[in-house]
């Protein structure tokens, strides 16, 4: 029996399902081993906390040694700063329409706050919400590195940073997001390799620009491995946190570095080669593949192979496992990071399933 089956079991009489449950000392040992990793490497830790919402783990990522946080949006900047934490780096290109300006100029008065910028006209418009308080807001350059989401070219980073400047915001560095690496386990060192040779470049551009990089920050826990070159300042893993199958089958994890599952009990079992869960996307997302599966049994073969808002379908194979009604099984999800915004609480315990704590996931529903 493995440390998610054993815990599960020790809980099963005093859950309700479907439930996310958190081994909290398995979560520790991922928070040391990231923050012993980067201090090997003479790098900063910068956590994403999209990946858990959680104030409580975030003040233990900062215990263990992280410098502060990464956040997705305003609204989860301004959830953990109301929770204290005074240095926070939202790594997006914001654009501040409706109250984002105005909350942005507040939150850069009672933190150390930067925010991401790729283009003049983002650049302009944070500018005008600052107003007078220009000079109290950072902003980072994003580039990009292969992943073709956000970012500009590398080469232009000095002018942003330039236009930053002249409109009294304080540039302060770059950063890119190397998410190629998570096509394939070969793919995360090229992805690596990839996001050096752009945070160069951009570092470049910024010194010809006059400029200098005093942050030059990389991402992904795929990808973080590979992100030790001496460009490089800081690391901005998420998923590290829980881990997921996703990292297991690229090669970032192993299944023993999971630390988050999700319960679900067998509720209906008519067809002869399948049963249903009361697990479907409304808990698990839609990450996944016919092919991939939407999530696997811990401790078993089984994998999902569809879910419906509501239900998730585990097949049978003739001979093989076979849970009867009733039956709570733990679900490892592909992707851990939405699972965690369908749910209101964590249900926290550790490998012998002996302690149960309640966290709330304080950030859930804030995406702007």
């Amino acid at each position: 029996m493995n440390r998610i089956q054993r815990a599960l079991e020790a809980l099963v009489d005093r859950i309700d399902t479907p439930a996310p449950i958190v081994l909290a000392d398995v979560m520790q040992d991922n928070i040391e081993r990231m923050q012993a990793f980067a201090n090997q490497h003479s790098l900063d830790v910068r956590p994403h906390v999209k990946t858990h919402k959680c104030v409580e783990i975030g003040r233990r990522q900062v215990k263990a040694g992280a410098i502060g946080i990464t956040a997705g949006n305003v609204g989860e900047a301004e959830v953990f700063a109301a929770a204290g934490f005074d240095d926070i780096f939202i790594a997006y290109p914001v654009w501040p329409s409706g109250t984002k300006g105005l909350r942005i100029r507040k939150l850069a008065v009672t933190t150390q706050l930067r925010i991401g910028v790729d283009n003049v006209a983002a650049i302009d418009a944070i500018a005008d919400a600052m107003g007078s308080e220009a000079d109290r807001l950072q902003v980072v350059i994003e580039v990009d590195c292969g992943a073709r989401r956000s970012g500009a070219p590398p080469e232009v980073a000095g002018d942003l940073a330039l236009a930053a400047r002249n409109r009294g915001l304080v540039p302060v560095g770059v950063f890119t997001y190397p998410g190629h690496g998570s096509s394939s386990p070969d793919a995360r060192k090229r992805a690596a390799l990839d996001q050096d040779a752009a945070l160069t470049t951009a570092v470049r551009s910024l010194t010809a620009a006059g400029i200098t990089a005093e942050v030059i920050s990389a991402g992904s826990t795929p990808t973080v491995e590979f992100s030790t070159s001496s460009v490089i300042t800081e690391i901005r893993p998420g998923e590290y946190v829980f881990n997921d199958l996703n990292n297991t089958r690229l090669g970032a994890c192993t299944q023993e570095q999971i630390a988050l599952f999700v319960a679900g009990t067998v509720v209906s079992d008519w067809v002869p080669d399948q049963v249903i869960l009361d697990i479907g996307t409304k808990a698990l997302g839609r990450e996944g593949s016919p092919e991939r599966g939407y999530g696997s049994i811990a401790g078993t073969t089984g994998v999902l192979s569809k879910l419906n808002e509501y239900h998730g379908f585990l097949p049978l194979p003739p001979g093989g496992f076979r849970p009867g009604i009733g039956t709570v099984l733990p679900v490892v999800p592909n992707h851990v990071c939405p699972v965690v915004v369908n749910f209101e609480e964590y249900i926290v315990t550790d490998s012998t399933g002996t302690t149960l704590e309640r966290w709330p996931v304080d950030a859930r529903g804030f995406l702007n």
